[in-house]
């Protein structure tokens, strides 16, 4: 049975470039012009009926102790520790989900596109609800984020990998070929010494690490994404300017990618911690484009 739903008091932050609501999506998705969204990204809770949870730890000190390399032992202490609400069953999930992505259709500007962040156990149902609401023609890719960190499983192939549904309000989209960073050619001696200086368009599947540990992009909120993946999107799918959305904003990477990129941002979710550290995040950044 699902929890019930967090109790907050709604919070809104504005500063010239866009705001960040603690708030339902769905009241503030139909509080939203219609056509007024370039782009929006969500990456909702994935239905899996738990909670996440992310413990950031100090080693050298502390009284619990933790198995390193050769089975030695190190000293330890855990200086966060920060839960993510996913209370949903798949059904339920995808139940809540619908009537948010039929606002999100309404609000996308017939130029727009909408990236939705899923895994392999919803990608599936998910993908049925876009096509009823934007249509199966409207489907532009399904990008698969491959990284390869973290933990390994022992029968079965690690899951290394996300699937995210790019869609189209209609028959135009934005794509901003020239903006998108390049990768280096596997095999640069086949293309020619100026194809090779220039590098390669990335296809539909994305190798980026996720967010290390030990990085300073880390924030301790448990489903951060890497700005490298937010800021590929933003700067193919939108133009400088643009409003692009967020509203399951997390830790406020979509945002943040936004805010640095010259877009206007509006980022909205209704966990209080996600709130305090997108605000505190996008706070903190100064635009490359203005």
């Amino acid at each position: 049975m699902a929890e019930p739903e967090p109790v907050f008091e709604r919070q809104e932050y504005t500063e010239q470039r866009g705001r960040a609501l603690l708030a339902d999506c769905l009241d503030v998705l139909r509080d939203t012009p219609s056509r007024s969204v370039a782009l929006i990204y969500i990456d909702p809770p994935f239905g899996l009926d738990k909670s996440r949870r992310y413990a950031r730890i100090k080693t050298g000190t502390g009284d619990l102790t933790r198995r390193g390399f050769s089975d030695r032992r190190y000293s330890k202490k855990v200086i966060s520790d920060m839960a993510y609400p996913d209370p949903l069953t798949t059904d339920e999930y995808v139940a809540h989900l619908r009537p948010r992505l039929e606002e999100m259709w309404r609000v996308l500007r017939d130029d727009g596109s909408i990236y939705v962040h899923l895994d392999f156990r919803s990608v599936h149902r998910v993908r049925n609800v876009m096509d009823d609401i934007f249509g199966d023609d409207d489907l532009l890719n399904e990008v698969i984020w491959a990284y390869d960190y973290g933990g390994r499983s022992r029968n079965k192939w690690p899951r290394k990998h996300d699937n995210i549904l790019w869609y189209a309000q209609s028959d135009r989209w934005i794509f901003n070929r020239e903006e998108i960073d390049r990768l280096p050619y596997m095999a640069p001696s086949l293309v020619g010494p100026e194809k090779a200086a220039r590098g390669k368009l990335p296809t539909d599947v994305w190798w980026l690490t996720i967010v290390p540990t030990s990085s300073r992009e880390r924030t301790g909120y448990p489903t951060q994404k890497p700005l490298g993946l937010l800021e590929r999107i933003v700067r193919a799918s939108s133009n400088e300017g643009d409003i692009v959305a967020d509203f399951f904003a997390g830790s406020g990477t979509a945002a943040v990618a936004a805010k640095r990129l010259g877009r206007r941002y509006l980022a909205v979710d209704n966990n209080p911690d996600a709130f305090r550290i997108a605000v505190s995040r996008i706070q903190n950044v100064l635009p490359t484009i203005w």
